[in-house]
């Protein structure tokens, strides 16, 4: 196995110009298992985790994570419009993962499972990508494309993701076996974004990528517009359950070891019964 270890962006750029196809490594959390369990066996790796072009973090009205901004940093981050992501980056791994893994790590990887890609989702993120070629920016609903496979070409990497600031009325919610150390067997992110009366849901884990749930999203723009925009939302025990029915409705889920498919769609309707009771009255 031959490593570089470039000492910039472009150094890095250069390096996958030259292997294109080379695997990258960041935190190392996802490709390292593939490493120790002989499922992969690089014949090229560029470090990138070291390069300080990819860790800067902007919350600026636009919000802009470098793709080497590990999920013990946005656990730090404080702020309403932030809370979603909190919520996620608290249920990634133990603290030593946290303290490697990276939102470019998840971007690469693109598993359906991966927690931070729901959050992405739901905030209409931007995936920004760099070549020597230039930069290339993919709504991060173009950007997976299947299991595990996304739009980044061979001589591409991940440098950011980019989005607008959506207010503080957003969650997100993981069911695993446990709290932690834990990959999702169900997952979901759900954004009020008030200013601009737009609802999104976006679902983890059941299904080849990240789906939207867009019958449960105008359901819920409804309902809000019933109430006003500028009002609390106080949530029906029918409507609640509606918007669970029509959330579970939009999953695609698959029967494996972490659960069957029948348990995500009735996991995915109970979390989405309780984001919509939590974001609803969030009006600040």
């Amino acid at each position: 196995m031959e490593i570089e270890r470039p000492r910039s962006l472009d150094g890095a750029l250069a390096a996958l110009a030259a292997h294109p196809g080379a695997d990258l490594l960041a935190g190392g959390t996802d490709l390292m298992v593939e490493i120790n369990f002989g499922r992969k066996r690089p014949e090229h790796l560029i470090v990138v985790q070291p390069l300080a072009e990819l860790r800067d973090l902007d919350r600026n009205g636009a919000v802009r994570v470098g793709a080497g901004v590990t999920y013990t940093r946005l656990l730090a981050e404080g702020g309403g419009s932030f809370a979603a992501v909190r919520e996620m980056a608290r249920t990634v791994g133990s603290p030593q993962i946290r303290n490697a893994g990276t939102v470019g790590g998840n971007l690469g990887t693109s598993s359906p499972a991966g927690d931070a890609l729901p959050v992405l989702a739901a905030f209409d993120a931007t995936v920004v990508l760099r070549s020597r070629r230039g930069e290339r920016r993919i709504p991060f609903a173009d950007y997976m494309t299947g299991p595990k496979r996304n739009a980044r070409a061979p001589d591409e990497i991940v440098v950011a993701a980019e989005w607008r600031d959506p207010g503080p009325a957003q969650t997100f919610l993981k069911v695993g076996t446990r709290n932690a150390m834990v990959i999702a067997v169900a997952s979901l992110c759900l954004v009020v974004e008030r200013a601009r009366k737009s609802v999104r849901v976006a679902l983890g884990s059941c299904g080849p990528t990240i789906l939207r749930a867009g019958e449960a999203e105008r359901f819920a723009e409804e309902l809000i517009d019933e109430s006003g925009w500028d009002e609390p939302l106080d949530v029906s025990e029918a409507a609640a359950a509606r918007f669970g029915e029509l959330v579970a409705a939009a999953a695609r889920p698959i029967d494996d070891v972490r659960g069957s498919a029948r348990y995500r769609r009735h996991v995915l309707g109970v979390m989405a019964r309780r984001a919509l009771e939590r974001v609803g009255s969030v009006v600040a």
